[in-house]
């Protein structure tokens, strides 16, 4: 809302001033609005990124809490999964449109905001497996008590049937890989943060070093301006102390020749 008020406070100034810049007008508001489209799709998508990321806290909650069956984990697994998928969508496009900013102030903000949420997503993959592993421990420990439970055995065995048992085995497997993969992956997101970091930094430094070089520049023309500067005061000195020698000697022959006797 106080976005809106904010667009609508722009075009009553430009409104204002239509006397005074009639050419300008519709550029100012082809500018406005492109401007206003791009902040509103830069606030959906924080936004989106937002509710994508309270989701997967919810669902990780839910995971650390799970005490069974393993198919109840399993689905919420795949939950995760999903939005942490969403999530990443979400990330990648809010740090396209950083990279389209025209102004370097407004794109290096985005990028900023990019990087937490991208620290903030590896936060919560690190959260989400910690919950599995508790979870996995939990139904483990409630498996075994309940196979140790001499009243309960019989049902048990009834209900443990070798069909769940490797569907439980096979939940557990496809969970280790999935945790695998995702390890893998954040190696590799890890190893690309440091390869751009690195890239910065020396473009950081190769730009400190042109600034060097260019104020080396200036003070050396200022040396040679003011240098410049001193010459012609001297050579107007010695101009002026000629045309005085010059002017001095006329005089002299002058007064010989015209008046010899003095």
């Amino acid at each position: 809302m106080l976005y809106i008020k904010y667009i609508k406070s722009h075009f009553h100034v430009l409104a204002q001033t239509r006397s005074i810049l009639p050419a300008f007008r519709s550029l100012d508001l082809d500018y406005v609005g492109n401007m206003a489209s791009s902040d509103v799709h830069v606030r959906i998508c924080e936004q989106e990124i937002l509710k994508y990321d309270l989701e997967i806290k919810a669902l990780i909650q839910d995971v650390s809490e799970c005490t069974g069956p393993q198919s109840s984990l399993t689905e919420l697994n795949a939950e995760v999964k999903k939005s942490f998928h969403n999530l990443r969508l979400r990330i990648q496009d809010l740090e396209q449109m950083a990279l389209e900013q025209d102004k370097e102030s407004d794109k290096q903000a985005l990028i900023s905001q990019v990087e937490g949420h991208k620290k903030q997503m590896l936060s919560n993959q690190t959260a989400w497996r910690k919950a599995n592993l508790a979870s996995k421990l939990s139904i483990d420990s409630m498996e075994k008590q309940a196979l140790l439970s001499g009243a309960d055995s019989a049902v048990r065995q009834r209900k443990m049937t070798k069909e769940a048992l490797a569907q439980t085995t096979s939940g557990i497997t496809e969970n280790l890989m999935s945790i695998s993969r995702m390890m893998a992956q954040q190696v590799h997101q890890s190893d690309e943060t440091m390869t751009s970091l690195a890239t910065s930094s020396r473009t950081v430094q190769e730009t400190n070093e042109e600034f060097k070089t260019m104020t080396g520049t200036i003070q050396l023309g200022r040396k040679l301006i003011t240098k410049y500067n001193r010459r012609e005061l001297t050579d107007k000195l010695l101009i002026f102390l000629a045309l005085a020698l010059f002017l001095a000697t006329v005089l002299y022959i002058l007064k010989k020749r015209l008046f010899p006797f003095l």
